[in-house]
């Protein structure tokens, strides 16, 4: 896996014309080759790189990329990027923050409901994690900041995204769904900047 950061000036952000979410989407697809046939997109297979935005002040713009190949070159802007060390993924405890869409199907209409509550995107977190994701939260550690939604109109139509920062410490349970969850993001609306595992390692663990 590749890890990068693109770093956007405000001339790079005007040039770009980065204006909304689905603008800065767009940039970010324009530095990958989209290797999916028409029939792996409908069936919603994986583009295999993720993005985050981390904005920044009046003079930079942050964005991270973690990808399976390597970005191209970018028109404006500068991109840094880095291989993954296989090592980073074997410890058994990660400090992590995400921005993620959080929400879950009415169990009677069978339609996706958004959770905007702080303790129910909390408690939906945790008891999703060990099962989806392959790790346990430590809900002392939890943290969640809820955010403005994205919305922007995309082919003629409206869409939206709520979404949820959320920061705390997790421990790996199930080390290959982990491994896959970090290169292929959690949750949903992945394809606009939610789902990136930015996790940081806490301790190292000891491995035969």
């Amino acid at each position: 896996m590749i890890a990068s950061v693109l770093r956007l000036g405000p001339k790079d952000i005007k040039t770009l014309r980065i204006t909304d979410d689905y603008s800065l989407h767009r940039v970010v697809y324009s530095l990958f080759e989209d290797c999916r046939s028409d029939s792996e997109k409908n069936a919603s297979v994986p583009s295999g790189f993720l993005y985050a935005d981390k904005g920044g002040d009046r003079n930079c713009r942050l964005i991270l990329l973690l990808s399976d190949r390597e970005p191209r070159t970018p028109e404006h802007g500068v991109l840094e990027s880095k291989s993954v060390d296989e090592k980073f993924l074997t410890f058994d405890r990660y400090r992590f923050e995400v921005v993620i869409n959080p929400t879950k199907r009415d169990s009677k209409s069978r339609k996706i409901i958004a959770l905007r509550d702080r303790e129910k995107i909390a408690q939906w977190f945790i008891e999703k994690a060990p099962a989806s994701w392959g790790f346990i939260v430590h809900a002392s550690s939890l943290q969640v900041k809820t955010l403005q939604a994205k919305q922007f109109v995309k082919q003629n139509h409206s869409v939206t995204h709520g979404g949820a920062e959320l920061t705390g410490e997790l421990e790996v349970v199930d080390r290959s769904l982990f491994i896959n969850s970090f290169q292929q993001g959690i949750g949903r609306g992945r394809a606009f900047g939610f789902g990136l595992l930015q996790i940081a390692p806490l301790k190292i663990s000891i491995t035969n």
